[in-house]
């Protein structure tokens, strides 16, 4: 066995990343306004057991006890969603003062604790006021957003620097307006196509409205990758990887570095897509300060439209190891990612906004909470990380997902993420072995 440590650049953060609904609660309380995801776990058979978002971790009354939680990992950074229908019920309009005091609290906490907000402005949990007038899909949904930035980067801006747009735009347009697996539950292509570049489109607007509000803004946006590797050389197999490739990764990142979107997908969708103003991609391709990186694991791509028989025998196959969100424990994909965005395009800067693993984990008699396997995802990750540091990928940053178990969107409260296991009957928290071992990684600034 090797001792050698993973050190780390000195001024590297480290945190871990939340989103509003997944642990908020408070659904509607002082003022808040429904969301669509309020209205989608509401609707029978949208999420496993019934579950809803109503409570979830209670964090909107325990926030002082999770930044305390924080505090104690001696985190440097905590990224987390605002909910878009508690500053502003109505979609637009009249801000809801108690939603703004709820932050702007966090906020001074956090700073206090000496760990600094990155704030993601929406993490898919739309004012159901605005999907009743179109949604996404709408155009009108590009000033609405633009507008509720304002008012948080007014509202915020004196006091946070970091600023994400968007969180993963491909689930927010594909898994919700085409696969129909996320709120609204919609399984509209159009729609869906609309959404991406509506999302896009908005983002590009806000950047500018964050930089006039916080002069020394740190600005980016999230997106989800899945690396595609072709399951044989096949020239199936290579067109399969492509596809996929084009249509999770290419189609946002190309768009945000002013390609436009990718022809060969312009052309697979076969849409008009009418909803592409002039100037609009000059606008989605605002410079961006850095881009997060979601990356959980990679996809081995397979043709489906050819049978097994004309096609090659496969030369790739996946780990044996697997989270249990049934996906492939693969640390090496999040090197070759980085190294892919970086010599392909040239971002300035990244931070992995998330990146961790499911497991069954259980409370020992003895109280503790042991998940070696979540430890064991972490690590090897963070080491493919270090390695892409060493040949001059520029990596600021990591956040583990998440801090705390939490309703994990259509699953509900099945699949726990958290280093802090949470008991949704008591709302009690303790500290996984995953958590102190990642509070030794902070303290060392180096990975053992």
């Amino acid at each position: 066995m090797s001792n050698t440590k993973h050190i780390f650049p000195k001024d590297f953060v480290w945190g871990v990343a939340t989103a509003a609904y997944q642990i908020e609660g408070a659904w509607d309380e002082r003022g808040k306004g429904e969301s669509i995801w309020d209205r989608f776990s509401h609707t029978p058979g949208k999420v496993d057991n019934g579950d809803t978002g109503d409570v979830a971790c209670d964090h909107y009354h325990r926030w002082s006890e999770d930044v305390a939680l924080m505090k104690e990992l001696g985190l440097k950074a905590y990224r987390f969603s605002i909910s878009w229908p508690r500053i502003l019920p109505g979609g637009r309009g009249k801000a809801n003062q108690a939603g703004i005091d709820f932050y702007s609290q966090l906020v001074d906490a956090l700073l206090e604790a000496g760990i600094e907000p990155y704030v993601t402005l929406y993490h898919w949990d739309l004012p159901q006021v605005l999907q009743d007038q179109g949604g996404w899909p709408a155009r009108a949904v590009v000033d609405a957003f633009a507008e509720f930035a304002d008012i948080v980067s007014r509202a915020l801006g004196d006091r946070v620097r970091n600023w994400i747009t968007l969180n993963e735009p491909w689930v927010s347009a594909f898994v919700g307006y085409k696969d129909g697996r996320h709120a609204p539950g919609h399984t509209e292509l159009h729609e869906a196509l609309a959404a991406s570049h509506h999302l896009l489109l908005s983002h590009g607007l806000a950047i500018p409205v964050i930089r006039g509000n916080c002069p020394d803004a740190n600005a980016g946006i999230t997106l989800n990758f899945t690396p595609q590797v072709p399951a044989s050389p096949s020239a199936a197999d290579r067109d399969a990887a492509r596809w996929l490739d084009g249509y999770i990764n290419r189609w946002f990142l190309d768009a945000l570095v002013g390609r436009g979107y990718p022809g060969d997908m312009v052309e697979s969708f076969a849409d008009p897509m009418e909803f592409v103003q002039p100037g609009d991609l000059d606008k989605i391709a605002t410079p961006l300060d850095f881009l997060g990186i979601n990356y959980y694991t990679r996809n081995i791509a397979r043709a489906d439209n050819v049978s097994e028989k004309q096609n090659q025998p496969r030369t790739v196959f996946p780990n044996d190891e697997c989270t249990e969100m049934e996906w492939e424990v693969y640390p090496e994909g999040i090197y070759d990612l980085l190294g892919r965005l970086h010599f392909e395009y040239a971002i300035p800067v990244f931070y992995i906004t998330e990146n961790g693993a499911a497991f069954p984990d259980r409370v020992n008699p003895d109280g503790q909470v042991d998940d070696p396997q979540r430890l064991s995802y972490i690590k090897r990750h963070l080491e493919m990380v270090h390695n892409a540091i060493q040949i001059g990928i520029p990596v600021k940053g990591y956040f583990a997902w998440s801090l705390l178990d939490n309703f994990e969107w259509s699953y509900g409260f099945s699949k726990r993420f958290g280093l802090v296991y949470v008991d949704y009957q008591t709302g009690q928290r303790v500290l996984k072995s995953s958590a102190k071992w990642y509070r030794q990684v902070i303290r060392e600034n180096a990975v053992p």
